[in-house]
């Protein structure tokens, strides 16, 4: 219990989602007085008065804005429009209006999308404007990156308490395992399961194998930003990772092995690979904050895998 948390409200956007839902269950453990969870049918965010009536209900003394409108490479490429134009309009109306409503602090979370595509490896946050970011999902790490710009300026201009988080590519129980927009890891989980079931000699994964990502799991993930709503207040955007590094060739033999499958993995080369490399330095989460991811990347994948198998009958 926190006597931090027990003294203020809290409205966590994105609360009812994968993420969501494991921050507000660690601000409960914390003792926070009031948590409020947004759904999207009672607040469109993108709509300014949605945002409105979102802070009258609320009342909150710490905004932690989770909710963004994601997905893979496949929905990144088919929906950049609406994933830049929803998520630029969330995030800027939002810590806007709590600017002027006197919110106490705003979380905002960004994304790793929004470091430049060639970023020297392990990411430093110094480096986030070296250069554009990938391609395919730029419009969406750039929507998210003015949060930082919008964070800074207010402190800046209006002293007022904002911070920026950069986490890396999550996973975890309660993930989204929806063909359409599922990141690598549930992608791969659910084809291997599938094929396994239905007997199938073999699975296709975009690209070639060849591009390296960090995954965080949720729990840690979640840690890391409640820890940071409460003891962190610069302007200076954080890196959140595990800093453990893995090609996506190396990933999908991983989760065909703790899947069990046995099948052939046939590499889409027509397909695109995404960011070459995304590994993230970690310095100053710790620094800062007092930061570490805990959870072993192995034993993250055999909850998330065991999760899958218990839910895949419900997940859509």
């Amino acid at each position: 219990m926190s006597q931090f948390w027990q003294n203020r409200a809290v409205c966590v956007t994105g609360g009812a989602g994968f993420l969501g839902k494991v921050v507000t269950r660690k601000l409960d453990e914390r003792g926070a007085r009031e948590i409020f969870v947004p759904t999207l049918e009672q607040y469109d965010l993108v709509d300014p008065q949605a945002i409105d009536r979102l802070l009258d209900d609320a009342n909150p003394d710490i905004i932690i804005h989770l909710a963004a409108h994601v997905g893979g490479i496949g929905a990144n490429r088919e929906h950049p429009a609406e994933f830049f134009y929803d998520n630029l309009m969330m995030g800027v109306q939002l810590m806007h209006k709590a600017w002027q409503r006197g919110v106490e602090k705003f979380v905002a979370i960004g994304t790793v999308c929004a470091y430049p595509k060639f970023t020297p490896v392990p990411f430093k946050e110094d480096d986030l404007w070296i250069g554009y970011p990938e391609e395919t999902n730029a419009p969406y790490g750039l929507a998210k990156k003015m949060l930082l710009v919008q964070s800074q300026a207010y402190r800046d201009q209006y002293d007022f308490n904002s911070i920026f988080l950069l986490p890396v590519n999550l996973y975890g129980p309660g993930d989204n395992f929806n063909p359409q927009s599922s990141h690598v890891i549930p992608a791969l989980i659910r084809k291997c399961v599938e094929a396994q079931e239905a007997n199938q000699p073999s699975i296709e994964v975009w690209g070639d194998g060849s591009p390296t990502r960090e995954f965080l799991y949720v729990e840690d993930a979640a840690e890391g930003i409640v820890m940071a709503a409460e003891f962190y207040n610069e302007s200076l955007p954080v890196n959140l990772g595990s800093g453990n590094e893995i090609s996506i060739k190396d990933l999908a033999e991983k989760i065909t092995d703790l899947t069990g499958y046995r099948g052939e993995i046939i590499w889409n080369r027509d397909k695109p690979n995404g960011q070459p490399r995304r590994a993230l330095d970690i310095t100053r989460a710790y620094d800062k904050f007092g930061f570490r991811a805990k959870v072993d990347f192995n034993e993250g994948l055999k909850a998330t895998i065991d999760w899958y198998l218990a839910n895949k009958n419900s997940v859509k």
